[in-house]
């Protein structure tokens, strides 16, 4: 039997918005109101947890840290893969605190049976995480975006670690400055992407790519309510409320949608996939690797 799948979670309780990275962050606009962000941001992120159980995965929660509001987004800590995990190295000074945290939960899980291997990008090499690396199953590669947050030459070092097939993505727009506030890989293929956070060489490689049946384009207002920043497990999509056009196209194809309210996280520039990070994704190669392994006991 298959295990369910397995996400990271950071827990909220210092979640805030107190500087600005991204265009989303107004630090005024969090403190007229505070108290009430901080209690909808809790709730939020237990409605999150719940919904992912609820689509049959389990949890690992950590524990934040005093001062670092966006550990709460651990999809930017690590791109992992096949028990592997290349931990992130953040280009704001306001991220980098995360690292040795992250690397540290990520040594853990290592320690606990969860990873084989963990090792992080060189320190002059920005690239943050699964946020700008998402693995596509059905396509076998990594998308990986670059620009605003992420280095290009961090992609030759992703390909060298997991020995997978990566295709750049240029990002063009400081709004939607990671690939996963954009671009959604779903597993019967389809890309959902809004055209303009990319430049026309990213959007070249996506329709070389991708067939266009299976295109979904994300509207303005899609991409605006974190939409395209989802997760999915298996057939259920869990989403920031999205428009009814684009529901309604995902449940044309075959979707569950699960609509959430994760405002409070918005005004830092996150959803759903920015807040979870998937532990035990493995490749084809691996699965094959694994099948004909030969068993220590009748080896030599």
């Amino acid at each position: 039997m298959l295990k369910a799948p397995l996400y990271l979670l950071t827990d909220a309780a210092h979640f805030d918005v107190s500087y600005t990275i991204n265009p989303w962050m107004t630090p005024h606009d969090w403190r007229r109101n505070e108290r009430e962000n901080k209690r909808a941001a809790l709730t939020a992120s237990r409605a999150l947890s719940q919904a992912l159980e609820g689509a049959g995965a389990r949890l690992i929660v950590l524990d934040g840290r005093p001062g670092l509001p966006d550990m709460v987004f651990p999809a930017n800590a690590a791109i992992v893969l096949d028990r592997r995990a290349l931990v992130a190295r953040f280009r704001y000074a306001e991220r980098r605190g995360e690292e040795r945290h992250f690397l540290a939960a990520f040594r853990n899980l290592r320690r606990q049976g969860l990873l084989d291997e963990v090792r992080a990008f060189p320190e002059d090499c920005w690239q943050e995480g699964a946020g700008d690396c998402i693995w596509d199953a059905s396509r076998q590669i990594f998308w990986a975006g670059f620009g605003p947050r992420s280095m290009r030459a961090a992609i030759p070092i992703i390909k060298e670690f997991f020995g997978a097939p990566v295709t750049p993505l240029e990002l063009v727009s400081d709004r939607f400055y990671h690939l996963d506030v954009c671009f959604l890989a779903l597993p019967g293929g389809e890309i959902v992407y809004y055209p303009p956070a990319f430049s026309k060489a990213a959007l070249a490689n996506i329709k070389d790519t991708a067939p266009a049946d299976l295109l979904i384009e994300a509207s303005a207002e899609d991409a605006e309510r974190f939409s395209v920043n989802a997760v999915n497990i298996g057939k259920t999509v869990i989403m920031a409320a999205p428009s009814a056009r684009l529901r309604g196209q995902l449940v044309e194809r075959g979707y569950e949608v699960k609509s959430l309210n994760l405002k409070p996280f918005m005004m830092a520039g996150g959803g759903a996939y920015c807040m979870t990070l998937r532990l035990d994704r493995v490749s084809s190669i691996a699965e094959s690797r694994a099948q004909h392994a030969i068993p220590a006991a009748l080896a030599g």
